[in-house]
């Protein structure tokens, strides 16, 4: 498949990207500073612009499928998915957070009292992007929030998905590294199981 990756010089795009290219798709690799993206095989390099909703448009034309991999803080999500919608591109993939998710019934991890304070603000826009997908009447979106902590790590291939509630592991940890949560991105481009709906994963 041909595969944009918005955001793929950061740390969980440019494990996306790796995964999609060892698979052997045709990766093209968007970032304000593509310098910043190794140099591997299946992968083109470009620069663009998260701001820029028609030259990111033009960028993600003719692909199978775009994955947006942006802080939410550093990007405007009306315009990443004004973007892809204009695109035509085929589906639409976010790297989401884990603040969405619900502890509880109608209980975002967000909301509650000992989630930290300095992250607080990323968390609150990247639920409003998937409050905003929700609303997305055209485009086939999927909204994939990894596990409260995410970090770098090994690829496993070993892990669990979940839809909408945060998922922890029987120490009562919550996480997912970088590798294994492009493993489960790339899983889904070429196993539609998700579609205009988000999930989760972690151990």
């Amino acid at each position: 498949m041909k595969i944009a990756v918005v955001g793929a010089s950061g740390n969980a795009g440019s494990r996306i990207t790796a995964e999609l290219a060892r698979r052997g798709h045709s990766v093209t690799a968007i970032a304000r500073n593509p310098e910043k993206i190794a140099a591997q095989a299946n992968v083109t390099a470009k620069k663009g612009d998260v701001l820029d909703q028609a030259g990111l448009a033009q960028l993600l034309a003719g692909h199978d499928a775009a994955i947006s991999s942006v802080h939410f803080l550093d990007s405007d999500p009306a315009k990443l998915i004004g973007a892809a919608r204009n695109s035509k591109v085929g589906r639409y993939l976010v790297v989401g957070g884990a603040g969405s998710l619900e502890v509880a019934p109608g209980v975002r991890l967000v909301t509650t009292e000992g989630f930290p304070a300095q992250y607080k603000a990323e968390a609150a826009k990247g639920a409003h992007f998937l409050d905003l997908l929700g609303k997305e009447k055209e485009l086939n979106w999927t909204f994939l929030s990894p596990s409260a902590l995410f970090t770098a790590g090994e690829r496993t291939g070993k892990f669990r998905l979940g839809t909408d509630q945060l998922l922890t592991a029987p120490d009562g940890k919550s996480w997912i590294s970088f590798e294994d949560f492009a493993v489960a991105l790339a899983d889904e481009i070429e196993r539609p199981a998700h579609i205009r709906r988000r999930f989760t994963v972690g151990y």
